[in-house]
């Protein structure tokens, strides 16, 4: 559910198998580690007026070539103005390549995106890559988005939190 008051703004791609199956977004593998990183308990992430999830697609797209297939083109264009003209949150996250090719489409790659963190959250917003497991070398090559990203990131989710 999208909530008017919610803190956050987090917006993805389109729901894994998982989600879709029990109507719950980010309740797998994923979804654990997109909590670390972003510093919330479970409990907090579905609290509604902290976390809103705007997919870039509202269903499972199924698959392609043995992944989930691209989110379906037709829906974040379609809904997402509705939805955000109705937001006040304070942070918008945009999680994966999909979200950062529609909403920060001057960054050439979603590691571009990613690298400007500090700029981003100037802007209150940033880019993560997919918290999935297919991007654990990303996540290996990329050591700095650990070690700098992900701890400005969660100073700036306890200092909303904190109000």
């Amino acid at each position: 559910m999208f909530c008017d008051k919610a803190v956050i703004n987090l917006i993805s791609q389109a729901p894994g198998k998982v989600a879709h199956d029990k109507n719950i977004a980010w309740l797998d593998a994923s979804g654990k580690r997109l909590r670390r990183w972003l510093g919330l308990s479970e409990s907090q992430f579905y609290q509604q007026q902290l976390v809103n999830v705007l997919p870039m697609s509202f269903c499972f797209p199924g698959y392609k070539n043995g992944a989930d297939a691209p989110p379906l083109k037709a829906c974040a264009p379609q809904w997402h103005p509705h939805f955000l003209s109705l937001s006040n949150a304070s942070l918008t996250i945009y999680l994966g390549r999909y979200a950062q090719q529609n909403y920060l489409p001057q960054y050439a790659t979603l590691t571009a995106a990613v690298q400007d963190y500090e700029a981003l959250l100037n802007q209150n917003c940033i880019a993560l890559p997919h918290p999935s497991g297919r991007n654990n070398r990303w996540l290996k090559r990329y050591a700095w988005f650990e070690q700098s990203t992900l701890p400005a990131l969660r100073t700036r989710i306890r200092n909303l939190l904190a109000g």
